[in-house]
């Protein structure tokens, strides 16, 4: 793990995904934090700001779009890895639409634990 990222924000509405990832991501050694939908995101980022946003693109209330938006915005120093997918074509066209919102990575589901390791060292690199 690269040690200047301190601190993550994982937003899914799917709790078993959140916490799956929370766990794999404590046992790296990161600091995280979780939130249920973008609008919990966003007021727990302003509260205790993140260095890196990993983020699902379809949840209830404010989606990934909002959160990738919302942070660029706010905190224009936090790095954001879009989740999302599946199979269907259509949630991996929308992958390709976060990645022109520019984000620093983008993650297509599933994905095991080493992908997204690997994503976050390199968006930390220089």
């Amino acid at each position: 793990m690269n040690k200047s990222v301190k601190k993550l924000l994982i937003v899914d509405d799917d709790a078993d995904m959140r916490l799956s990832l929370k766990l794999a991501l404590e046992m790296a050694g990161y600091v995280t934090e979780i939130a249920a939908n973008g609008r919990e995101a966003l007021a727990i980022l302003h509260q205790r700001p993140a260095d890196v946003v990993i983020t699902d693109i379809f949840m209830p209330d404010t989606d990934g779009f909002e959160i990738i938006d919302a942070v660029h915005r706010a905190f224009p120093q936090t790095k954001i890895v879009v989740i999302s997918g599946g199979a269907k074509l259509a949630k991996r066209e929308y992958l390709l639409d976060a990645a022109l919102m520019d984000v620093d990575a983008i993650l297509p589901k599933p994905f095991d634990v080493d992908a997204l390791l690997r994503t976050l060292d390199s968006i930390q690199r220089p």
